[in-house]
């Protein structure tokens, strides 16, 4: 089976000078991928030629005459630029053509484009975003929402429970992955109403709920799936990348004090190299935007060319390990409702703006 993947070459603070070599780079380790480049022919062809992939058979080239720029209103994207790279590379899944897209863009409007062009899942009232964060245990934790839905109802925390058990069920391998609600204390007792409905909710569910979990679980991987709203999650999700750096930069600092501390460096290297790899955010790159009729990765807009990568993985293990369907398999089996149509193909939509949540960079 060939995974297909529309890459927008212009998103992000870097453009084609990322997104490009990170495509290029990844074909060259799987021999069952194809991209498909989206963005400005002349600046793509450009960096191919440097790479010196002209003519690859498993890259194609599709143009779009216009650029979502970083600080561009949700508005704009979605009404304007019709032909942003962004959009033809979200287009490109809804059409079929491609498998998942992935896109360093602007993430207010990445989710507008995303839900107007390829709607949502039946039984999907809102899309949410999700990503992992390390832990402790070496793996990730899966947490959602980061960002799409700064306020929710706890049918829709539920919904947002339901679409990652799918996930990480086929991505990773676990049949029944544990959920956390996140919350300020473990108690039943704790919380606001939303939170306290949401986990009634949780505990008559067929999730493997393990109850109310702190923000410290996050990363001892006490559960493979914690639950909260989308402002939570964003602060949570800056606080964590925040938290990374200065850890990397004090180690960096200590360690160029003195000749003494150098030398305890080269002795605790092989630690603090484990260590750096475990923490590195660029392994962790790359954030699905789960409740929609096909797959789209959302990459932290400065991404380097290795960081744009794990983004592009993310996109080629969702796509490969059937995610949309097993979401959309997930939410017919409670409702009885039809599922979407998995791999991309959509059936005919009614082309008109949907209103769309309001959205944070995350």
């Amino acid at each position: 089976m060939t995974i297909k993947l529309a890459i927008d070459c212009m998103g992000g603070d870097h453009g084609v000078s990322v997104t490009v070599p990170a495509a290029i780079s990844f074909l060259s380790s799987h021999d069952d991928a194809e991209m498909l480049l989206v963005g400005k022919p002349d600046a793509i062809e450009a960096q191919l030629k440097k790479l010196h992939a002209s003519g690859n058979p498993r890259v194609r080239v599709v143009a779009a005459t216009e650029v979502v720029e970083m600080d561009d209103p949700v508005e704009v994207a979605l009404r304007r630029k019709k032909d942003s790279s962004m959009r033809v590379a979200v287009t490109q899944v809804k059409e079929g053509l491609a498998d998942a897209c992935i896109s360093a863009g602007n993430t207010g409007a990445l989710m507008a484009v995303s839900r107007y062009v390829l709607k949502t899942l039946d039984g999907i009232e809102r899309p949410a975003i999700a990503t992992q964060i390390p832990n402790e245990k070496g793996s990730g934790t899966t947490v959602l929402d980061l960002g799409a839905n700064a306020d929710c109802e706890p049918e829709h925390l539920l919904q947002f429970a339901r679409m990652a058990d799918a996930m990480v069920s086929v991505v990773e391998h676990k049949e029944h992955p544990t959920v956390g609600l996140l919350n300020i204390g473990e108690e039943v007792i704790k919380g606001n109403e939303v939170v306290k409905r949401t986990g009634e909710l949780l505990r008559a569910s067929e999730l493997n709920f393990h109850g109310n979990v702190e923000g410290n679980d996050i990363f001892k991987g006490t559960t493979d799936i914690v639950v909260c709203d989308g402002f939570v999650g964003n602060v949570t999700l800056k606080s964590t990348e925040g938290l990374a750096k200065m850890i990397s930069s004090m180690i960096k600092e200590e360690f160029t004090r003195s000749w003494f501390t150098k030398l305890l460096a080269g002795v605790a290297m092989p630690v603090l190299a484990s260590l750096s790899r475990r923490l590195d955010p660029a392994r962790y790159n790359g954030a699905s935007l789960l409740g929609l009729r096909g797959l789209v990765i959302k990459s932290h807009g400065s991404a380097d060319a290795h960081s744009f990568e794990w983004a592009i993985k993310r996109g080629y293990d969702a796509a490969k390990n059937g995610v949309i369907a097993r979401i959309s398999k997930a939410f017919a089996d409670k409702s009885g409702a039809a599922g979407a149509v998995p791999g991309g193909a959509q059936p005919p939509q009614p082309d008109r703006p949907d209103a769309h949540p309001s959205t944070h960079a995350a």
